[in-house]
């Protein structure tokens, strides 16, 4: 609804509505002053088809996994703790005008990754082409031949953020429930 909004509407409006913080410095006022869905709300700003299409694509694809698993409640925690931190981490690298939900597929698939690996319980492995996939695009981005060769600015911080985060969690619960890989 917000990418057909952002298109549609008044893009810059809708844009400044759901940006982590209109400022740099001071940091994060809005935040500070009560609006604490900021931190939250940049996961759902896409800028272009291709970019909401893929990011959609694979939530759609490793969210539905840890639904399926573990539930909703456990997928909406990941969710939302990631896309959490997730832009908390591109804020402090690159400024308040970003977003997307890559950061939160990053931990998806972290944490689908490592539950694969490290709770037999899960009962799900990831195939190695797709950690080779994701992987391989992480490190592409990272080399930042995709802004050099088309222009597109890559939230790096937000990704590296978002996969850290997605294997902390997935760590953690394990950790908590006790949950142990048969040898």
């Amino acid at each position: 609804m917000v990418f057909l909004f952002m298109n549609v509407g008044d893009q810059e409006t809708v844009i400044r509505l759901f940006l982590i913080s209109e400022y740099f410095q001071p940091v994060l006022p809005e935040i500070l002053s009560g609006q604490l869905w900021r931190i939250f709300t940049p996961i759902f700003l896409h800028f272009g088809v291709f970019h909401i299409v893929f990011n959609m694509m694979w939530t759609w694809e490793l969210g539905r996994i840890i639904e399926q698993k573990q539930g909703r409640v456990i997928l909406l925690s990941v969710c939302l703790l990631s896309g959490a931190v997730a832009n908390l981490a591109q804020y402090w690298v690159s400024g308040p005008v970003f977003g997307g939900m890559s950061g939160v597929v990053y931990a998806l698939f972290g944490y689908i990754w490592i539950q694969g690996l490290t709770n037999l319980r899960f009962g799900i492995r990831l195939n190695p082409a797709i950690v080779y996939l994701m992987m391989g695009w992480f490190v592409v981005c990272w080399t930042g031949i995709l802004e050099k060769l088309f222009g597109l600015s890559v939230a790096n911080a937000a990704h590296t953020a978002g996969l850290v985060s997605g294997v902390l969690i997935s760590l953690l619960i394990t950790w908590f429930f006790g949950i142990r890989r048969a040898r």
